[in-house]
């Protein structure tokens, strides 16, 4: 099996797809352990009681969502099970239409160019509503978090010297020199409309080749450490931007949009879990989110430890 049950230690960012293919058949045939049965919000089997069944994606920061919204279920009583390091989206969002899994921290604006890669979110209400109408039917978004973690076009301290590039630079402002840059990113990034495709539709970006890596992580970022990359899609909470002088370039034509953290949930779940994951979420914000990103990625923290003072730090545990 590949999914676990309360906290896990920390977990490299990089899943092989067939694992997780594999972890799709294997998570129908597992049972479930009794909840609490004391806890007024704990799931009833008249309620669509049983396993919440946590998803997360192949980069940290997903991890540590997963923990926290997972631990504060089981703080209140529910039965949670986890199905870690999943893959790319395109994976994970087929594991909740089938129901393998019932829960994923999800980012609205990047599940949205997922589902209709020509739809543009104009705020975090409008996102949402545009991505709801486009799950599956078994499926629903819950409420949106004030935390945002987008996509971004980040060169090394060199590269952003060279030429000429700080905090205040477009990427617009590539248009002479991308022809002479090594980009970095996923596989994925190469076919996304939130990627090369409207790189090129919407800032007419050309690059000098692609380095396949991985989702933002620790592949990227060694990538344009070394000098391997010179730009790299970089999640904007990743501390090793500021840690390592690295530049991130405004995205002015919003390619990026919104990405909140935002809960993807099956509709069988619990309104007693609702509760509690929309009370999570009204507490994450994106300086908390740099914050927990950080003691896991720059200080090697367990991000199941992680999850639980954060929990407790908020009163929700």
């Amino acid at each position: 099996m590949t999914f676990f049950l309360a906290s896990r230690s920390t977990r490299t960012r990089t899943a092989a797809v067939v694992v997780a293919a594999a972890a799709a058949v294997a998570l129908s045939a597992c049972g479930s352990s009794s909840s609490t049965a004391a806890n007024p919000l704990a799931p009833s089997a008249s309620a669509g009681g049983g396993v919440i069944t946590v998803g997360s994606n192949n980069f940290s920061e997903s991890t540590i969502l997963a923990d926290i919204y997972g631990h504060a279920l089981a703080a209140k009583g529910f039965t949670v099970k986890y199905h870690p390091n999943i893959g790319s989206r395109e994976i994970s969002y087929g594991l909740m239409k089938n129901g393998a899994v019932t829960l994923m921290p999800e980012y609205n604006g990047a599940l949205l160019a997922y589902l209709d890669p020509k739809a543009v979110g104009t705020s975090t209400a409008d996102t949402d509503a545009k991505t709801a109408a486009k799950l599956s039917p078994t499926l629903q978004l819950l409420n949106p978090s004030a935390a945002e973690d987008k996509d971004s076009l980040t060169v090394d301290a060199a590269t952003a010297k060279q030429l000429n590039l700080t905090s205040a630079s477009t990427i617009s402002s590539l248009s002479k020199d991308a022809s002479s840059l090594v980009i970095g990113a996923s596989p994925e990034f190469q076919t996304r409309e939130q990627g090369l495709v409207g790189l090129k539709d919407t800032y007419g970006l050309t690059f000098k080749s692609y380095k396949a890596l991985d989702a933002g992580g620790t592949l990227t970022e060694t990538a344009l450490k070394d000098g391997n990359v010179q730009i790299a899609d970089i999640f904007t909470t990743d501390s090793m931007i500021q840690k390592n002088g690295w530049v991130t370039l405004v995205d002015d034509k919003g390619l990026f949009g919104f990405q909140n953290v935002v809960p993807l949930a099956n509709k069988s779940l619990p309104a007693g879990a609702v509760t509690v994951l929309n009370d999570v979420s009204s507490k994450l914000t994106t300086d908390g989110l740099m914050q927990l990103d950080a003691q896991v990625g720059a200080q090697g923290a367990d991000p199941g430890a992680v999850a639980d003072t954060w929990l407790k730090a908020n009163g929700l545990s």
